[in-house]
């Protein structure tokens, strides 16, 4: 409790000196869930994004569900998307930067270890490079004792996102436990999804994907058995809200990003969602997570969500977009001093 009493103080003192001084400048954003990958990854270039998918329409199961998706996908079957205009790797990391720079965003970053490398040669001082990893990663080469090198160098900070849900695997699983045991004695900040990919998952491939590991509940055992381990649940659950609250209630050390409900979702939905959330309790536990993979114009949708959020105050939209993921990263007094003068 003392420590997060100096810390706001410390918030206090620095937002307000900013804000005397530096008033043309933007705040800056904590973007906890950020993706660096190939601009192929989730298909050809040009895929559209609904913005948000206000439609999750029907599929008849004569019709092959991956193709109807991937339709959708290229035609833009929604009202309001955007599109993965970027046509090569380069491409796409110069457009998210870019991004980044102009909205003063420093971005927990994931993918593979060669992207994310590349990325953060780019802007050193915007990425904080992050490793994805799901059991098909491991066979590639990041086991337990691979990590626990790049992690000890310094040179990657977060671990996460994990994805081991669409692989059917929940953070409890007993296959999972060498990792925890790494990231909490390395104290290494853990994050993982927990909630929606893809509408459809389990028929665009992701076979061992259920619905049943959305629920915050999954991550339980593995608190338990990990008391001092750093952890975020990615997508804060959706839609399962009470399991979500009640597993942030009997573990405070548990924090959530936003991620893809924050421009994915129908706007009423996801309002109804964060002021659960923030209604329950927790304010000092929400974080933003854009998880922006191919579409870079879905990071200020989702910002802009925040701050037009009528039932957040002020201070509540900075503690969202900024303060929680400081002090949840544990970033020192000079850091934040200077990502408020970027």
């Amino acid at each position: 409790m003392k420590r997060q009493f100096f810390f706001t103080i410390l918030l206090i003192i620095i937002q307000s000196t900013f804000l005397l001084g530096q008033t043309t400048k933007k705040l800056p954003i904590i973007d906890m869930h950020l993706h660096a990958m190939s601009a192929d990854e989730m298909g050809p270039p040009g895929l559209k994004m609904g913005i948000p998918f206000d439609n999750f329409s029907c599929n008849d199961p004569k019709d092959n569900y991956g193709s109807t998706f991937m339709h959708a996908m290229q035609k833009g079957t929604w009202e309001k998307n955007t599109t993965s205009a970027p046509l090569t790797d380069d491409s796409l990391r110069i457009k998210t930067i870019k991004i980044l720079n102009e909205n003063n965003i420093y971005a927990v970053t994931s993918g593979l270890v060669p992207i994310v490398r590349k990325w953060h040669s780019d802007d050193p001082k915007r990425i904080i490079d992050g490793t994805l990893w799901n059991f098909s990663v491991k066979k590639e080469g990041l086991t337990v004792d691979s990590l626990s090198k790049l992690f000890r160098s310094g040179e990657f900070k977060v671990f996460g996102e994990v994805t081991i849900q669409y692989e059917g695997y929940s953070a409890s699983d007993t296959a999972f436990e060498p990792y925890l045991k790494m990231a909490e004695e390395l104290d290494i900040p853990v994050g993982i999804h927990i909630g929606p990919g893809p509408p459809g998952a389990i028929y665009l491939g992701y076979s061992k994907y259920r619905a049943s590991l959305h629920s915050a509940l999954t991550l339980e055992e593995a608190l338990v058995r990990h008391p001092r381990l750093r952890v975020y649940a990615m997508h804060a659950g959706w839609p399962m809200i009470d399991d979500m609250i009640a597993v942030l209630y009997a573990h405070p050390q548990l924090y959530v990003d936003l991620g893809f409900i924050g421009y994915a979702l129908p706007e009423k939905e996801y309002y109804n969602y964060l002021e659960r959330l923030v209604n329950a309790g927790f304010i000092k536990r929400i974080m933003f997570g854009s998880d922006n993979m191919i579409w870079p114009g879905t990071i200020k949708v989702a910002i802009n969500r925040i701050n037009n959020a009528k039932f957040l105050t002020e201070e509540q939209k900075r503690d969202i977009l900024f303060n929680n993921a400081a002090r949840f990263l544990r970033l020192t007094a000079e850091q934040i001093r200077m990502m408020y003068q970027k």
